[in-house]
Formats: C-alpha cells, sequence, structure tokens
C-alpha cells in the first residue's frame, strides 16, 4: 500500500449532491474491513486480447499481506465479467487452494481457509477471469475498452477507466486509496501483426502459440486506473532528456507526422515540468506517450495521446485567449498529472480537484516557462468562462462518484492561481510548488493534507481561502461601498473568519487591501472622481459596489 497520510479532459454536466447513492456505489467506493484489513504488494496481470471477439481472458497474480487478522477480503470485478477461479498458495502446507467466494454487484468476496495473520506473511491469491468487458461509449468521459481499426483496417484498442473502475477490466482492489508497492508486471497477447503497450519498460516480446506475447513492467506504486493497455499497428521510436529515457508509440501511418509534432512541446515541457514540480516522478519506468483511440488518458509513464497531431484541443483553444493554440493540449495537461495525480493522488475520488487542479495550473505554467508571465495569465483567466460555481469542487465521499463539474479543474487551477497572488512573492511561490511536489511524492493524501501543507509553509492562514474555493458554490465577493473621504471594503463569504489580501486599483494606481469579514475603510484624500477596478487577472473573485 502506498501509504496514505490520514488528516482530520474535461466535464461540464452539473454535480448534484441530492444524487441518491446505492449499495453498489458504496461497495465500490467505501472503505469497509473487508478492503482495508490487507494491503497490496504487487499484480502480475497476463491477458489474452482477441480485438475480433472483443473479448479478454486471464488472470491477476496479487501478492499482499493482512493488516489485520481475517478469513476475508473484497476484491473486485465488474458483475459482467466472469470469476473463472480465485486459487490460494498455501506456503505451510505448499498447496493451492480453491477458495470459495460471494459476488454482491462488482465486489467479490473471498474467504480463505484459515485466518490470514496480521503482518506474519506475503499471501498469494491467483484470480482468474474472462469475458467481454464495457465498452466506452465516448472515452476517457465514461470509462470502458475501445475497439476501433486503423485507415489500414488493423485493430486499434484503448482503454480508459477514470471514474468508472479499473475493475471493469480486471480483477484488483479498486480503491485510490491502495497501490502495489512492488508495482505491476503485465504480460498481453495479442495477434501476431499487432503491438501491445502497457506501462513502464518492456522487458521482452515473443512469439507464442497463443500469439504475440508483450511483457510490461512498473517498477513504482500506480493506481489501479492508470493501469493500461494499447494495442495497434505501432511503431516506436525513442529519445531522452538527460537520463530521463522518452518513448513515443505511434500508429505506423502517423510515424514521420508524430516525429515532427512531438518534437515542438515534449522536451521543453519535461524541462519546464521539472524545474517547476521537481524531476520526474518514475525515471525507472521512463516517460512515453502512446497513440491512443480517444481523445487522451494520463496513464502512469504510458501517456494516451488522441489529439491528432493538433495545437490546442482538437484544434480550440479552450481559453478563448489565442494562447491555447501555442501548444497541444494533450501533451501537455495529461503530462502534467504524471506529477499531479500519479505520484500525488487523491485518497478518494471526491478530491479529485488535488489531480486535475493542479494539473490544470501546469497548462499555465507551461506557457509561463515558454512565453512569459502575461501570456500565462491571459490563458488562465480565460479558462474562467468554463467555470460554473454552481456547486462545491468537492465530491461526495465513500461512494466512487468522480464530481461531474469542470470547476474541479478550472476553478482549482484559478484557485491556486489567486494563491500565488496572495502569496506575492514568485520566489516563495515556486519554492512552495516544488516543495509540495517533492513532499507528497509518491504518497496518497487527503484534502487536509493539502491545506495544512501550503497554510504552514507559506506562512499565511491559507486554509478559510481553500474552504471557501472547495466546499462551497460561490466566490469570495469583494463589497466595496463608497462613503464620506473614502469607501469601506470587506469580503462577503460563506466562511466566517475570512481573510484574504485583493489588488485594486485606485485612480491608476495599484493598491493592495488586507480585507475580511469586517468593514474597513480606506482614506481617500483626493478630491477628484473616485476610480476603483479590482485586479480580477491576479485574484479569482466577485466584485460589488454599493451605493
Amino acid at each position: 500500500m502506498r501509504s496514505f497520510l490520514a488528516l482530520g479532459l474535461c466535464l461540464f454536466i452539473q454535480f448534484a449532491f441530492s444524487q441518491t447513492f446505492t449499495k453498489r456505489d458504496s461497495l465500490q467506493g467505501g472503505l469497509p474491513f473487508e478492503r482495508t484489513c490487507f494491503d497490496v504488494l504487487h499484480y502480475d496481470l497476463n491477458i489474452k486480447v482477441n480485438p475480433d471477439e472483443k473479448y479478454i481472458s486471464g488472470v491477476n497474480h496479487i501478492v499482499f499481506k493482512a493488516v489485520e487478522n481475517t478469513k476475508k477480503i473484497q476484491l473486485d470485478l465488474f458483475e459482467n465479467m466472469k470469476v473463472d477461479s480465485i486459487v490460494f498458495f498455501d506456503e505451510e502446507r505448499f498447496s493451492y487452494d480453491k477458495l470459495l467466494y460471494t459476488r454482491e454487484y462488482d465486489a467479490v468476496f473471498i474467504e480463505f481457509p484459515q485466518e490470514l495473520q496480521k503482518g506474519v506473511n506475503e499471501y498469494n491469491l491467483s484470480f482468474y477471469y474472462s469475458g467481454k468487458p464495457k465498452e466506452a461509449k465516448n472515452a476517457p468521459w465514461d470509462g470502458g475498452f475501445v475497439w476501433k481499426k486503423d485507415s489500414n483496417g488493423k485493430p486499434f484498442v484503448g482503454v480508459a477507466v477514470q471514474g468508472t473502475g479499473a475493475s471493469l477490466w480486471y480483477p484488483c482492489k479498486d480503491s485510490q486509496s491502495d497501490e502495489p508497492d512492488g508495482g505491476v508486471a503485465v504480460t498481453i497477447t495479442v495477434p501476431d501483426d499487432l503491438v501491445a503497450v502497457s506501462n513502464g519498460k518492456m522487458i521482452s516480446s515473443r512469439k507464442t502459440k497463443a500469439g504475440q506475447e508483450w511483457n510490461w513492467f512498473v517498477a513504482n506504486p500506480i493506481n489501479n486506473y492508470n493501469v493500461t493497455l494499447n494495442i495497434g499497428d505501432y511503431v516506436n521510436f525513442s529519445d531522452e532528456l538527460g537520463n530521463l529515457d522518452i518513448d513515443y508509440w505511434v500508429l505506423r501511418e502517423n510515424e514521420e507526422k508524430a516525429k515532427k509534432h512531438f518534437e515542438d512541446d515534449v522536451k521543453p515541457m519535461l524541462t519546464c515540468f521539472q524545474e517547476k514540480f521537481g524531476d520526474y516522478p518514475f525515471p525507472e519506468d521512463g516517460y512515453k506517450l502512446v497513440e491512443a483511440p480517444y481523445l487522451g488518458m494520463e496513464h502512469q509513464s504510458a501517456v494516451a495521446y488522441g489529439n491528432r497531431y493538433k495545437k490546442g484541443y482538437l484544434g480550440n483553444d479552450i481559453s478563448g485567449s489565442g494562447v491555447g493554440m501555442l501548444f497541444d493540449f494533450i501533451i501537455i495537461h495529461e503530462t502534467g498529472h504524471e506529477w499531479f495525480g500519479n505520484s500525488i493522488t487523491s485518497k478518494d475520488i471526491a478530491d479529485m480537484w488535488i489531480h486535475e487542479a493542479f494539473t490544470t495550473y501546469s497548462e499555465a505554467v507551461y506557457i509561463e516557462c515558454r512565453w512569459g508571465y502575461d501570456k500565462a495569465m491571459q490563458y488562465i483567466n480565460g479558462q474562467s468562462r468554463m467555470v460554473e460555481n454552481r456547486k462545491p469542487v468537492v465530491g461526495q465521499f465513500g461512494v466512487n462518484f468522480k464530481p461531474k463539474s469542470a470547476d474541479m479543474y478550472y476553478k482549482g487551477a484559478l484557485m491556486l492561481n489567486t494563491i500565488r497572488h496572495i502569496v506575492n512573492d514568485d520566489k516563495k511561490w515556486w519554492k512552495l510548488i516544488l516543495d509540495y511536489s517533492n513532499h507528497f511524492k509518491h504518497q496518497i493524501i487527503e484534502a487536509e493534507d493539502v491545506i495544512d501543507f501550503f497554510t504552514k509553509e507559506a506562512k499565511i492562514n491559507l486554509k478559510p481561502v481553500f474552504e471557501q474555493y472547495l466546499y462551497h458554490s460561490d466566490l469570495p465577493e469583494l463589497q466595496i461601498k463608497p462613503v464620506k473621504k473614502g469607501f469601506e471594503y470587506y469580503w462577503k463569504t460563506d466562511v466566517k473568519n475570512f481573510e484574504m489580501p485583493v489588488e485594486i486599483t485606485l485612480n491608476g494606481k495599484e493598491v493592495r487591501l488586507k480585507a475580511t469579514n469586517k468593514p474597513q475603510f480606506y482614506k481617500i484624500k483626493e478630491k477628484k472622481k473616485t476610480m476603483i477596478d479590482v485586479t480580477l487577472s491576479k485574484f479569482y473573485v466577485k466584485a460589488s459596489f454599493i451605493q
């Protein structure tokens, strides 16, 4: 289990807290004893894929240890998939036992003949399964397999399962709260004329009676939804940046186009991100882009790329500022997740803003690295047009429900840009971001960890700021009321005892106000007509002028 700290690309469907959740939701998203009593150490996934039949079969060899004495654990496999058998290796008797199990929706409750002892041994379980996994209607927005053909009629296959669940296609402990400490081995057998690409480094490829076998190994912990497979008529070309291996796997028909296109962004991006966020988090596994039959996904060390070799987001600028056409959105955003989401992972998907806010902010960081601060501000403020401000950014815990609002992306990024300008010291800010990335590297965390870190390291009480942006739908509203010889100003917020500095332009002069919920008076010496503008490019807030 990659330990979590126990303290205290775009979806536009409105999230509703009034939604009714079912037993199925709780089984998939909750942490009952049957899940918390054991710690996954390693997955060894071996599957055969038949693209023509849209059928997979195989086994996941799972190594784990008990953290509490137990005779029962919960693993997960979608109920439309068949459990062929579950076998347990008993080291004491040096024998293989076929285990009994019961299924409830997508949960598989496995019973052992003897009680597993806390911390005593590593246990080995083999979970054999087969079936036709769920197909995605619109990946990556809905989870599932994508079965397509390239222009030559050859299979072009991918899978994306974030928010839906990795157990859609392989048995696992389907919770972000536990990642295999010893990584994952993935073996994929496909028809002879196809290539299968997964996470990590390729160990070998060999022809067998069943087809062409491709073996991959991930040395680092990895969250379940990041484990992936890609099947197609791929060609591979490579590069490096210092000691970091860079690999590209693209359809044969796109090789020359890909070589030219990837030159523009990949190495400049990795250089920028390593400067701002620290060394690439998974050097042992390398970095690679893999062409996919859908838009993109942050699969760890195997980033799925489907932006059709265009600048922007499928050739469009989602910020509306024009700046978004300077780079390939999918390359930048999905790679940003290597630091935020893959290295630093939220314990529950209700806190997916920990992934998406920082990653969306990384787009502006890349722009600033290459084209400067002003362009970055144009871009990030342009994204405000996508913010809804209708529901809180944070979702519902314990039910495997991903917040379906763009706010965890864009409002989250604008919150970070606001905090940058609260700090008001770029040297300090970039150190904060770097230290955050390094401090929580390869950890599973919760919102409280993020809030406490930034508050402590910035030496500013940022807790009310985070709480207003994350747990309430409304933005902080700066209310300004003209009075004799000046004006009064204060914050209107849901959070009590809210305080946050803000900048205004007063008759052409920049002024920084230390605003709170209590009205304060600003004296104006000049007798001419007063012109006040709130600097909304630095602070994502509302401003109201009260007569």
